[in-house]
């Protein structure tokens, strides 16, 4: 396991990929894996970033599990910020045009149409979304 605490802010999202890229290039995960991946990064850490401390800054740390015989990598993002579990939004409708569909909800929908499982736990004041990925 391995494990990386930030600054919750946008701008720590690069160091945050790298961090977990370099880790899943040793593990040989494949380029589109390590993509999704990198995504689902981008998504879930400026979300944490822009919404889970209101009025200020705090946190998070982002822990990498790797189970090389399963050939799975289990991404757990951990804040203290407010309760929020991403999971109980209901997902947009993607039928309608951009122009009808409302606003916000498409980052976490493309996140768990490519991540082979997501959850969410609240924990000792804490929010816990753990992602996984067949690698």
């Amino acid at each position: 396991m391995k494990e990386l605490t930030v600054e919750a802010v946008v701008e720590n999202i690069p160091r945050v990929t790298a961090f977990i890229e370099e880790e899943l290039e040793q593990a040989a995960c494949p380029m589109k894996a390590i993509m999704q991946i990198g995504l689902a990064i981008d998504e879930l850490f400026c979300n944490i970033a822009r919404y889970a401390y209101p009025g200020g800054t705090g946190s998070a740390t982002v822990r990498l599990e790797i189970d090389r015989a399963a050939r799975m990598a289990s991404l757990t993002f951990i804040d203290g910020g407010v309760p929020y579990n991403p999971l109980e939004k209901k997902d947009p409708d993607v039928t309608l045009s951009a122009e009808e569909r409302q606003i916000g909800g498409l980052g976490i929908f493309l996140v768990k149409k490519t991540m082979d499982g997501m959850r969410y736990e609240r924990r000792d004041g804490k929010n816990l979304l753990t992602i996984t990925k067949k690698i």
